[in-house]
């Protein structure tokens, strides 16, 4: 793994121009029930079999501006790979369908399905990389991370959610239900409870199980910081970890935030944000290391390296 600083990540994507655009792919890309938008930003040189990163938008907010409010395109110039910008069909909120039997099951509907089929046609369409597929979201967006990574764990290498909670948290009758009781902390179960809700998405899977990191600050007060605690529980439990830490590291990547890491192989983390409300801050560089991201040939983390 490459740890990279994000001041040597500022150095090198300052000034970094392109002619690549976001662009809306209107053409079939295969099933997408919800009709979810399908944005997608190719960089004017791109690797060889490029890495695919999938960036979701939180609620109130669109695939554009998704685009526009992080350094994840620069970074994809610099790097050579492809970034997805899925666009939510909710036009009432522009939340993600996170309650849906359907979107939290294996190939079986929902805004799930959709960005999966996004993520199968480019792969098709630009000879992507199979193996290096990764997630990352903020709030809703950190949410569908956590659905993509808990109903997709053969299609999605690693997955990073910010401000989100535990896969099947906000489980309802509909499409697109805001769960007041998730959202509150209200809803909590055991270690086990929770890795069966992640199993049961896609039951007759048995196979390698993705990279997990998550982040969250103490006081948010729109997604409660008991939902931080019950992920830990959860993805603790479908890797197979002890809930207590194997190493904690404070003031990391920034001051008053702490990274807990469970199990071995730094399989799974938890940043823990003192003090920082439901508006976090995106931390590219270290999502960017997480993904392995800025690795371009030899030997970069894929899908099924390494043991968890």
């Amino acid at each position: 793994m490459r740890w990279t600083s994000w001041a040597l990540f500022a150095a090198g994507i300052a000034g970094w121009a392109n002619a690549a655009q976001l662009t809306k792919v209107t053409e079939d890309f295969g099933p997408n029930p919800r009709n979810v938008g399908f944005y997608i930003y190719v960089p004017d040189k791109l690797a060889a079999h490029p890495p695919i990163l999938v960036n979701p938008h939180w609620c109130h907010g669109s695939a554009q501006v998704c685009y526009t409010g992080s350094q994840f395109a620069t970074l994809a110039s610099q790097y050579g790979f492809i970034v997805i910008y899925p666009d939510s069909p909710n036009t009432a909120d522009k939340c993600w369908d996170l309650s849906s039997n359907a979107t939290l099951t294996h190939d079986a509907g929902g805004d799930s399905l959709g960005i999966v089929s996004m993520v199968r046609w480019t792969l098709k369409k630009y000879d992507a990389d199979p193996k290096r597929v990764f997630v990352t979201g903020i709030s809703s967006g950190a949410m569908m991370t956590s659905t993509l990574i808990g109903a997709y764990p053969d299609i999605f290498a690693a997955g990073s959610a910010f401000a989100g909670v535990p896969f099947g948290c906000y489980a309802a009758n509909g499409y697109g239900v805001w769960s007041d009781a998730c959202a509150t902390g209200k809803i909590t179960h055991t270690p086990a409870e929770w890795a069966a809700i992640v199993k049961a998405a896609y039951p007759e899977y048995d196979g390698w199980r993705p990279k997990m990191q998550i982040l969250h600050g103490t006081i948010d007060e729109t997604v409660n910081y008991q939902n931080f605690l019950e992920e830990v529980k959860q993805w603790n439990a479908v890797l197979g970890y002890n809930q207590t830490a194997t190493t904690t590291t404070p003031n990391t990547p920034v001051s008053n935030w702490t990274r807990y890491v469970y199990g071995r192989n730094n399989w799974f983390q938890a940043y823990s944000a003192a003090n920082v409300p439901h508006n976090i801050q995106n931390q590219e560089a270290e999502v960017m290391s997480w993904f392995d991201l800025t690795c371009t040939s030899g030997d970069c983390f894929e899908w099924g390296k390494g043991h968890f």
